[in-house]
C-alpha cells in the first residue's frame, strides 16, 4: 500500500546550466552556526510537557531566541514533532498542512468479532466527517478530512493497534471515538504515537537528551559532527513539496521579492499545478523563497510568462550576484 510522501516526482529540464560554487553554499556544507539558526530538529516529543513547552525546551539547550513546532501533539501524545530554528521558523506554515501518520492503540469496551472490527475500521478510510473535540484549537463544528489508511497491526482482546495516515487536523481520539460508536460498542484512545509528519519520521528523531549531549561536545570538545545529525538543513525536511530551480542569475532579483518568470527557470516538477504552493531553489538546492505557481509545471516549459508569484523569502540578498547573460535572463 502506497504510505505518505513515497510518490515518485518527475523533474523537467527547461535549459541545463551550472552554478557557480563561489556563491551560495551547497546545505549540507553550511557552518554549525548557520545550520543552528537555520534548520529543523525532529525530536522525539516525551509524554508531559506541551509541544510549546518542548520548543521552550530545546530553546534552552541551543541557547536560542526563537524556534517554532510544527503540529501540536497533546501533552500525553509522543513521536515526531518537527521543530525549526532561527530564520527556518518561517518553513512552519508549510509544514502545518503536511499529512501525519500515528499508531494508535484503541480500547473497546466491549469485545467485537473480528471480521465486523476490520470491516468497520476500513468504512473510515477516504473522506469522513468530524465534528472536533470540545477541548480543540478549532472552532467546533463539522468538518471534512480525508484518511489515507488504516492499517491493523495487532488485536488483543478489547484492544485494537493499528497505524492510520490521515491528513493534518485529523483527531484521532475522536477518530476512536466514532470507531466505538459505529461498533456499538463504545471505543476510547487509550495511547497514541504520531510517526510521521509530512516528510519527518521516526528514523530522524532525536530526544532532548540527545541534543543537549551533542551541544554540550560541540561547546566544550568542538565536535560538531553529534550535533549534525541532530539538526537538519532546511532544505532536506522539504521534499513533500514542488519545487522550482533557478539560475544563480535569477536568484538575487528573487531574494528582493521580484517574481519568477519562466525564462529564469532551469528545471521543475512536472506535477505543479497552477495555484500550488512551491519551493523556489538554487541549483545547489538551496531553499530561496516560497511562492505560488501561475502555471502548470509543463507549461513552464514555455519561453515566457509569469511562473511562480513570490511571497516569502529565505535567502539573503548578496547572496548570489545581479549578472546579466545572454543564455540566462533571469526577467
Amino acid at each position: 500500500m502506497q504510505k505518505l510522501f513515497e510518490t515518485p516526482v518527475e523533474v523537467l529540464i527547461r535549459k541545463e546550466s551550472h552554478t557557480d560554487e563561489q556563491y551560495g553554499c551547497h546545505p549540507n556544507k553550511r557552518d554549525i552556526q548557520t545550520l543552528l539558526n537555520y534548520g529543523i530538529v525532529n525530536i522525539n516529543k516525551p509524554s508531559g510537557p506541551s509541544s510549546h513547552q518542548v520548543s521552550a525546551y530545546l530553546q534552552e539547550i541551543l541557547h536560542l531566541q526563537k524556534s517554532g513546532h510544527s503540529g501540536t501533539l497533546d501533552p500525553g501524545v509522543t513521536g515526531v514533532l518537527p521543530i525549526a530554528l532561527g530564520r527556518a521558523t518561517r518553513i512552519v506554515q508549510t509544514l502545518l498542512p503536511a499529512g501525519k501518520e500515528y499508531v494508535a492503540l484503541m480500547h473497546l469496551h466491549h469485545e467485537v468479532e473480528l471480521e465486523r472490527l476490520r470491516k468497520t475500521l476500513d468504512s473510515f478510510t477516504g473522506q469522513i466527517t468530524q465534528l472536533p473535540p470540545i477541548k480543540s484549537a478549532v472552532k467546533r463544528q463539522e468538518r471534512k478530512r480525508n484518511v489515507y489508511y488504516i492499517d491493523v497491526l495487532e488485536i488483543d482482546g478489547q484492544d485494537v493497534l493499528y497505524s492510520v495516515g490521515c491528513q493534518a487536523g485529523t483527531y484521532i481520539r475522536k477518530l476512536c471515538h466514532d470507531m466505538g460508536v459505529r461498533l456499538g460498542v463504545g471505543a476510547h484512545m487509550a495511547e497514541l504515537i504520531r510517526t510521521k509528519a509530512g516528510p519527518f519520521d521516526e528514523s530522524s528523531m532525536v530526544t532532548l537528551d540527545d541534543l543537549r549531549d551533542a551541544y554540550h561536545y560541540y561547546k566544550e570538545e568542538g565536535k560538531e559532527k553529534f550535533l549534525r545529525q541532530c539538526v537538519f538543513p532546511v532544505e532536506e525536511r522539504i521534499p513533500h513539496m514542488a519545487k522550482v530551480w533557478i539560475f544563480d542569475t535569477t536568484v538575487e532579483p528573487i531574494c528582493h521579492g521580484t517574481d519568477l518568470m519562466v525564462p529564469g527557470i532551469s528545471k521543475m516538477h512536472g506535477e505543479i499545478r497552477k495555484g500550488q504552493n512551491v519551493a523556489i531553489m538554487t541549483l545547489k538546492d538551496e531553499l530561496v523563497a516560497l511562492g505560488t505557481a501561475q502555471l502548470d509545471g509543463r507549461e513552464m516549459l514555455a519561453e515566457k510568462g509569469l511562473a511562480v508569484r513570490t511571497e516569502k523569502v529565505f535567502m539573503e540578498p548578496g547572496t548570489y550576484p545581479r549578472l546579466k547573460k545572454e543564455s540566462q535572463t533571469p526577467q
